[in-house]
């Protein structure tokens, strides 16, 4: 590892670790709660600055891993609505992914690669395999929640996928998963009024669940083909 990815990842993991002390107590249900008035006010104000200031804060926890992209997300739906809040949180969530994927990218993610896999086939065959089907496998662990966000921008990264289909997957891939966190949102002041707290495993209900994972089945089936062709 050189001078410039040494201050790379120092860079990345003091931003983590700042973000970490000074993040966990701010995003969290209960300050939204307890501020909800304020930030309804300011949003009725200073609705486009509002919309800025949410994208880039939830783009920098999404760039950097940091805790509270799940109250994020519902805040979205929170402040802006179904529609509106839908389309920042994917966007925003996208953003950041993209920042993370390029800095491990042209940072030290092909040294570290070469490092794995030096020497050992196996691990080189699963990387090119990878490449090979990188489309179906990324749309895959997009659409079912049981997969990290963050693991999945790192796998992508370290395994060398094309820029242009790890936004498209990501974009398409998070957006139904996006509509739910958003929806919950959406009547988040009914929930609090009732001195209740969100719902988040909403996702895990069949109803959701089982269509998240069809669609990460559908979008497996041109892999296998492709892997029965090769096999």
């Amino acid at each position: 590892m050189n001078k410039q990815q040494i201050i790379l990842v120092g860079l990345f993991m003091s931003i983590f670790i700042l973000g970490v002390i000074l993040l966990r107590d701010v995003l969290s249900f209960s300050s939204l709660e307890a501020y909800r008035s304020e930030l309804l006010a300011f949003r009725d104000d200073n609705f486009v600055l509002m919309a800025l200031s949410f994208v880039t804060l939830y783009t920098l926890i999404s760039a950097f891993s940091l805790p509270g992209a799940l109250v994020a997300s519902i805040t979205g739906g929170f402040l802006f609505g179904l529609y509106i809040g839908s389309l920042l949180n994917v966007a925003s969530a996208s953003l950041g992914a993209v920042a993370l994927f390029l800095a491990l990218q042209r940072g030290f993610g092909q040294s570290l690669v070469d490092r794995m896999t030096q020497g050992r086939a196996r691990p080189q065959e699963i990387m090119q395999k990878l490449r090979e089907n990188e489309f179906g496998i990324l749309l895959f662990l997009r659409f079912v929640p049981v997969f990290p966000f963050v693991l999945v921008n790192l796998m992508a990264a370290l395994s060398g996928v094309k820029l242009r289909n790890f936004v498209v997957t990501t974009v398409i891939g998070i957006f139904p998963g996006a509509v739910v966190f958003t929806s919950i949102g959406v009547g988040l002041g009914v929930v609090f009024d009732n001195g209740e707290r969100p719902d988040i495993s909403l996702i895990w209900s069949p109803s959701i669940f089982l269509p998240l994972l069809g669609l990460g089945i559908l979008s497996l089936l041109p892999v296998i083909f492709n892997f029965k062709k090769t096999g």
